[in-house]
């Protein structure tokens, strides 16, 4: 289970051959929720929401480059690290 982000304690990782939808798990502390990549929505478990609203704004900041590591992870490769929502870039 690749950690393909972490910013502000939010741990972002996702299983090899997981099954659709495309999502990711997002770990802070003892709390575990897993995020649809497209609507951004959890769909299982719970987050606190300051981390929750931070973690939907990543998505959509990033979602070009989630949906390739789902694509990647799908295939059973490794995927790329993806920057935390404070990184400088041109998104």
């Amino acid at each position: 289970m690749p950690t393909i982000a972490f910013f502000h304690g939010v741990a972002i990782r996702m299983f090899f051959n997981d099954h659709a939808p495309a999502h990711f798990h997002a770990f802070y502390g003892s709390r575990e929720a897993k995020f649809d990549i497209e609507t951004g929505a959890v769909i299982g478990g719970r987050f606190p929401t300051a981390q929750r609203k931070l973690v939907q704004k990543w998505i959509e900041m990033y979602k070009t480059e989630l949906r390739a590591a789902w694509c990647a992870v799908r295939d059973d490769t490794t995927p790329e690290r993806i920057p935390g929502p404070d990184a400088d870039n041109d998104n």
